[in-house]
């Protein structure tokens, strides 16, 4: 058991962050703290703390290392760090680390248009959002696009387009890069679009309401419907957003709500005023005090390059000591004054309570759709008589075509969904023949390899794209790496059962799911839960290889073409894939596109150029 009492001892009291350690040497969680002993001490009071992990604290440790740091803002800027470098088990981890969409409009532009980026720069062009809600760009740029009448093609789309496109024929662009198109016009639809996304709706229609009845009194009908559609869409999302406060500033409130060691944080974004989007961040795992959770959560959040609002609202109490030092490291971020409140009454006390609602709706809403995957799985483990209760699920598929590379793919379902992040694909190094046997034992072996080894989590269920045949090398591979307590079962494709010129239809037999040491398959119910599980798994597997694979004969065929074009070498082709993507952008880019890839010169392309008009001349 870990002698708290002896390392107390030689922790300071001082401000900085502790490190705490199993017995393997790994880190499981990193905090900050103003006074480093205290901190520490807290965790171990004769007392008694009720959380489970901190009960079970003295157990698990084997060791905490201290860091010492100037003052509590340092802390906090470590503390982000070291959680980024380490990923600890017990830390707040953002699953999506990026940014949040914004929209940007370059004025000095001749030609500017609506595009969205994910970080804002310094470069003069205005900037909008960020947007906390992916539907809220989207409805967004929609408006834009169909009220305010500007292009929505790239730069190098517009230099060397020579017909107008779609968007000029349903009147939705002037087409300016065709014909010659009023530039007093075209500045004055960007003006509107940019009052429109500053906030400024309704003194933007007032203009147009003015504009409208001019012209009609001037007879120009189709322009004043066209202003009349556009002042309907505006006043639309009038109503959809609804102001919070008639301050123009930014605010990002918070709200909190735990059960257990389940906790929900909500962020809810208010941009001039307005109520622009919410979100929700559910965690497990999560027995540190909710002040210790919110704080540890803000810190990596707003040090992912995310918008920083003037005004951060707190569902809780801070210390005055890390409100003081959350405020000077966000002020140093933005380079503009932040201020922190914990409001008690009025209008900003409204916002924070119904991010507090948020969270709890969002936690029922969680905890319903774990429930239902939680006896979806308890289902497919009675019905197929697993050791385990699949949670971790990983499927295999193994794809090959006429003599091209063999390759493997191997999908992940974490409770019932998708973690992408986790998919792998693999291309067959010892296996050269099309041998679907010898290709998944290879597969398995070299993913399974690593859990055998510690280096990679163990699945509770493997599920293998295919019948006995491929079943059979999944069960050697397991028996030969330790690993027989992994569930592993085969899920073969149905299959047509009759077929002929007198039949009267052609019947299908049902998907069949073979198990180790079992003859005959099991049948699940059709259009069943479990059976649809199973079905999303394959299919993912199945897609994921065919890409892979598509990739893969893609890039050989693109070097093939390329290898023939004088003066262009490894670094040039793997440049012009980068950039093209494939074979057919490449031999219908013009001169000027291909120049402006980056790395080559204009020898290169206009090389590349005569080479493809060559060989469009000879065919």
């Amino acid at each position: 058991m870990f002698d708290h009492q002896a390392k107390l001892e030689f922790i300071p009291h001082e401000p900085g962050c502790y490190l705490m350690k199993d017995k393997q040497g790994r880190i499981i969680y990193i905090g900050k703290a103003k006074d480093l002993k205290n901190r520490v001490r807290n965790y171990f009071q004769p007392s008694g703390d009720p959380r489970p992990f901190v009960k079970k604290l003295p157990h698990v440790l084997g060791d905490i290392e201290t860091i010492i740091t100037s003052n509590e803002k340092e802390a906090l800027i470590l503390e982000n760090t070291l959680i980024k470098l380490h990923k600890p088990r017990y830390n707040i981890q953002l699953k999506d680390d990026k940014n949040y969409a914004s929209l940007r409009i370059d004025t000095k532009h001749a030609w500017p248009r609506v595009e969205i980026v994910r970080k804002q720069r310094d470069d003069g062009a205005k900037y909008f959002g960020p947007y906390s809600s992916g539907n809220s760009v989207r409805h967004t740029i929609k408006v834009l696009n169909k009220h305010f009448n500007l292009r929505t093609c790239s730069d190098s789309t517009l230099e060397n387009r020579t017909r107008p496109c779609l968007q000029y024929q349903i009147k939705r662009c002037p087409g300016p890069c065709v014909f010659d198109v009023d530039k007093e016009d075209y500045d004055q639809h960007v003006q509107d679009a940019v009052m429109f996304l500053s906030g400024k709706r309704e003194e933007l229609v007032d203009q147009l309401e003015v504009q409208m009845y001019a012209a009609s009194e001037e007879m120009e009908f189709e322009r004043a419907a066209s202003l009349r559609d556009q002042i309907s869409s505006i006043k639309q999302v009038l109503l959809k957003q609804r102001m919070v406060t008639a301050e123009d500033i930014d605010r990002d409130a918070f709200g909190i709500y735990r059960e257990g060691e389940a906790i929900v944080i909500q962020l809810m974004t208010v941009r001039k005023g307005r109520l622009e989007g919410s979100k929700s961040y559910p965690f497990k795992d999560q027995d540190f005090p909710d002040a210790e959770v919110l704080s540890s959560f803000m810190n990596v959040f707003y040090n992912s390059n995310r918008h920083i609002p003037d005004e951060v609202l707190l569902p809780l109490e801070f210390e005055d000591s890390e409100r003081e030092a959350f405020e000077e490291m966000l002020t140093e971020l933005r380079d503009k004054k932040v201020k922190m409140f914990m409001p008690k009454r009025g209008k900003k006390f409204a916002i924070v309570e119904t991010a507090n609602t948020n969270a709890k709706h969002a936690f029922e809403e969680k905890h319903d759709k774990e429930t239902r995957t939680a006896e979806l799985l308890e289902k497919l483990q009675n019905r197929l008589g697993l050791q385990n209760l699949p949670e971790h699920i990983e499927c295999y598929d193994i794809s090959n075509f006429q003599g091209s590379p063999i390759v493997g793919s191997q999908v992940v379902f974490i409770d019932g969904e998708p973690e992408k992040k986790k998919y792998r694909t693999y291309k067959m190094k010892e296996v050269t023949s099309q041998d679907d046997f010898a290709s998944m034992h290879e597969l398995l072996t070299r993913r399974l390899k690593r859990v055998a080894e510690g280096e990679d989590d163990s699945p509770d269920l493997i599920v293998i794209d295919g019948g006995k045949g491929q079943l059979g090398q999944a069960v050697a591979v397991l028996e030969d790496l330790g690993l027989s307590q992994i569930d592993v079962i085969g899920l073969a494709k149905s299959r047509v059962d009759k077929v002929g010129f007198d039949d009267e239809a052609v019947t299908r037999s049902p998907e069949r799911v073979f198990l180790p040491g079992r003859k005959n398959p099991v049948i699940l119910k059709q259009n069943s839960a479990e059976l649809f599980l199973l079905q999303r798994l394959r299919d993912e597997a199945h897609r994921k290889a065919i890409t892979y694979h598509k990739q893969l004969r893609r890039k050989k065929t693109l070097r093939s073409s390329l290898d023939d074009i004088p003066g262009v070498g490894k670094y040039t082709k793997s440049q012009l894939l980068k950039h093209f993507k494939s074979l057919k952008k490449i031999r219908e880019a013009t001169l000027e596109e291909l120049s402006a890839v980056e790395h080559i010169g204009p020898k290169t392309a206009q090389a590349i150029y005569d080479f493809f008009n060559e060989t469009r001349e000879l065919d």
